[in-house]
């Protein structure tokens, strides 16, 4: 089973948790994990400006990501910083170029999940994770959340991210 994690990060936050993600994933007998970025749609001045382009090295080695590779993928599992309570606009790009795959029904039947970061606790995780699932939806994925079978989702002792429409975290 090919599980292609494919997702976006300015500062590493995502990165990160798209390693964790890719940890998990491998300890899944037979799963192929590939880890792709989706492409930047800032200029260099713009992400020097806001203080990323140091950031960004630390995870370049991760190959730009292109729409073919998710059809050839047997599960994604997306990744985005909360923006506003929705995805960011690099992850959208990217997703309103597959109109060629929900034309030919390329993504119908595959798994898919999301996970998402934000900088405060109500910083719009579950939103974010749920809008994201009507693109899902519209390529007749089959959505994967973080059931309540996760207990970590259960603590009142201490702020922490954590839906069951996915994995989330605060960065």
């Amino acid at each position: 089973m090919k599980v292609l994690i494919a997702y976006y990060s300015m500062y590493g936050h995502i990165h990160r948790m798209a390693e964790a993600v890719a940890e998990g994933a491998k300890e899944v007998k037979g799963a192929e994990v590939l880890m792709r970025r989706v492409p930047e749609t800032l200029s260099e001045d713009i992400l020097k400006k806001m203080g990323a382009i140091e950031a960004q090295k630390k995870f370049s080695h991760i190959p730009i990501g292109s729409v073919d590779d998710l059809s050839s993928a047997d599960a994604i599992i997306f990744g985005t910083p909360t923006r506003f309570g929705n995805m960011c606009g690099q992850m959208r790009q990217f997703l309103d170029a597959t109109g060629q795959l929900w034309a030919k029904g390329a993504l119908v039947g595959k798994v898919g999940s999301v996970f998402t970061s934000s900088a405060t606790q109500h910083g719009g995780q579950e939103s974010t994770i749920l809008s994201f699932h009507t693109t899902l939806l519209h390529q007749g994925m089959i959505i994967v959340g973080l059931p309540y079978a996760f207990q970590g989702q259960m603590r009142i002792d201490e702020i922490t991210g954590g839906s069951p429409y996915g994995a989330s975290t605060i960065a």
